[in-house]
């Protein structure tokens, strides 16, 4: 076990009205709490480097927040809450600890706020986003009057949602430390996978990490029967009530039987108890029909009946950056998504192959993200690239790691070509270079699916220039 395991922090006393400072108040994950926090009732201030969308958005609410970081915006604060991408030498953080003004990572505001309420957590390596968006549209619709925290733009929703404080559905973040600490009541486990080992050291450790998330939660269980990484804790759970499956395995509580690709998304059939339901999704793609009935089998856990959740589902529209068509460039179809570990870059361009729109070929761009994780995963990337006709690979995106020696995007090149040695692998180290491998490639009817978590976002913008 990595001795880094993160502790839990004292809880903050939600009950009262306080005033919370958030450092880095414009990220996904800290506006998700300033929006929660702000409808609760508390004060709620902030700080950032630049002025954002999100950022307005949080000041209509009633956020006071300040562009730059600056000592004096902590003073008369009851509390201080950053991330884990904010350096413990920034300076709202050392004034903070200088005028005794209680600090909490990320993990322990979440804590705290999963104390107040029955907090239901959705973990796993691949798809909480999405389950989370899920589950909350569906508890919506079943009157159940959700908040929630996700890591990301919900289509068709403004802000994260805030209902009436007695039900909070939250994305648990395993790759922190933040799953370790939350007080959950029910627990969805969407898979578990090899990543973070920067953090954990090891897959054992990965999967210690889920199964104490487990142990701890008292409600319901939700785990997904067709994964081998779950495989040692569903047997370890047994006959446990707490637990409910999902997947297309025969065992499943929640039993998938068919998922068919039509022109708006995905026609869905499940059995549950013995009925068929089925879902017209807007979504694509295996991962996300997976998804789809790990959000059902938590909500029928948690008492929404089944027609409601899946009617709620087929009007979900789905999360930002999950699956996004960006437009159109000179006849090929744009497509851009979070993708950048291995099972979730094979799981997109599977979903690319059954697009109505493709009738030609398929470039897939991938940012790789992490220079530790491509240290130490660069191999497990040769496979999952086999269904696209080009590979386009760029540099690493840091997100905020330290730079390694010798570990460039070129390692994940390497790797395709030493398992697949006619593979059309392009290394494009710049964004022009990115550019060009595209541009001179695609042609009418062809999809670029351009995958990863870093500023590769900005890639389809990048790419219509051209014609400007």
């Amino acid at each position: 076990m990595n001795v880094s395991r993160r502790l839990a922090e004292p809880l903050v006393a939600l009950e009262v009205p306080l005033r919370c400072h958030i450092v880095g108040i414009g990220g996904p994950g800290m506006s998700a709490i300033a929006r929660l926090l702000v409808e609760m009732g508390h004060t709620v201030t902030g700080s950032d480097l630049h002025d954002s969308e999100v950022i307005d958005e949080l000041r209509q609410r009633g956020a006071e927040i300040s562009i730059g970081h600056q000592e004096s915006v902590v003073h008369g604060v009851d509390v201080v809450t950053y991330s884990t991408a904010i350096p413990s030498t920034n300076v709202e953080l050392e004034e903070a600890r200088r005028c005794g003004i209680p600090t909490r990572h990320r993990s322990g505001i979440l804590a705290s706020l999963c104390a107040a309420t029955n907090a239901i957590g959705i973990a796993g390596t691949h798809g909480k986003t999405t389950t989370t968006a899920l589950v909350t549209s569906m508890t919506t619709a079943g009157g159940l009057h959700p908040s929630s925290i996700i890591g990301a733009d919900v289509l068709g929703v403004t802000g994260n949602e805030y209902g009436d404080g007695s039900l909070l559905i939250i994305e648990s973040d395993e790759s922190d430390g933040t799953l370790d600490v939350l007080p959950l009541s029910s627990l969805v486990v969407t898979n578990i996978d090899i990543d973070h080992l920067d953090y954990f050291g090891s897959f054992e450790a990965i999967k210690e990490c889920f199964a104490d998330a487990t142990t701890r939660t008292y409600g319901a269980v939700v785990l997904n029967a067709d994964d081998v990484g779950s495989s040692e804790l569903l047997n370890a759970l047994g006959r446990d009530p707490r637990v409910t499956t999902f997947g297309w395995s025969e065992r499943s509580t929640v039993r998938i039987t068919s998922a068919e690709p039509h022109s708006e998304g995905t026609m869905v059939a499940l059995q549950f108890s013995g009925r068929t339901y089925t879902c017209a999704l807007k979504l694509r793609g295996e991962h996300n029909v997976m998804n789809f009935a790990a959000a059902l089998a938590m909500a029928i856990r948690l008492g929404v009946d089944p027609v409601v959740a899946c009617t709620a589902a087929s009007a979900f529209r789905g999360v930002a950056r999950r699956f996004t068509e960006r437009g159109d460039f000179r006849g090929s179809l744009l497509i851009d998504d979070y993708a950048h570990l291995p099972a979730e870059i094979s799981a997109t361009i599977d979903a690319v192959r059954s697009h109505p729109a493709l009738s030609g070929r398929v470039v897939a761009v991938f940012q790789p993200n992490r220079y530790h994780r491509i240290a130490t995963m660069a191999d497990s990337y040769a496979d999952c690239f086999v269904n696209a006709d080009r590979i386009v690979i760029t540099d690493v995106y840091a997100s905020g790691t330290q730079k390694i020696d010798g570990v460039t995007g070129e390692l994940v090149v390497n790797a395709i070509r030493r398992a697949h040695k006619d593979a059309d692998v392009v290394w494009a180290p710049s964004r022009a270079n990115t550019v060009a491998a595209v541009e001179s490639w695609v042609t009418p009817g062809d999809i670029c699916i351009s995958m990863g978590c870093g500023d590769i976002e900005s890639f389809p913008d990048d790419l219509r220039g051209v014609l400007a």
